[in-house]
């Protein structure tokens, strides 16, 4: 799990950047899916970390 966050927050960055360069209503919903992917990457390490203590 925490392999599949790590690549989530880097297709977040990525796609932030990315969506700065685009112009219009386009780079807004790039930037948007990118939060999103940013912060399910949170997520999915956040979980990981959680599950570890459990066990």
């Amino acid at each position: 799990m925490k392999f599949i966050g790590i690549l989530l927050i880097i297709l977040g960055i990525v796609g932030i950047i990315m969506g700065a360069m685009m112009f219009g209503d386009i780079g807004i919903a790039c930037i948007i899916g990118a939060l999103t992917a940013l912060l399910s990457g949170f997520g999915f390490i956040s979980a990981a970390n959680a599950i570890k203590k459990l066990k």
